[in-house]
């Protein structure tokens, strides 16, 4: 199975952006919705967003609705997360995985985000 490594995290101001990224070294987003995910210290991983492996479908978690979007580029078999008005609670490490989620975990990148 593949294992997918999240990159593009940091340190941000609130109300600022952010735009994470996730390559895979084959096309499984093209077979798999693909999909985003956060652990937020003391809490359990989250669903953040998913994108079908056509494209044409997107679910976005209700605290993330107007402020983020998740896109996809076939040509580079990556899946991108853009984050838009980021507040204190986002702060977390972010995860990329298909959805449902591959059973191993890949490196998350930390989101920091401060008032």
């Amino acid at each position: 199975q593949e294992q997918l490594d999240a990159s593009g995290g940091g340190l941000v101001q609130a109300g600022g952006s952010l735009t994470l990224s996730c390559e895979a070294s084959v096309s499984i987003f093209n077979r798999n919705a693909g999909g985003w995910f956060r652990q937020a210290p003391g809490k359990e991983r989250e669903f953040v967003a998913q994108i079908s492996w056509n494209g044409l479908s997107r679910h976005i978690a209700d605290f993330a609705k107007g402020r983020f979007t998740i896109s996809r580029d076939v040509a580079e078999k990556s899946i991108y997360l853009h984050m838009n008005n980021l507040k204190p609670e986002d702060t977390a490490v972010y995860y990329c995985n298909t959805n449902p989620p591959q059973t191993i975990w890949g490196q998350g990148t930390q989101v920091t985000v401060y008032s």
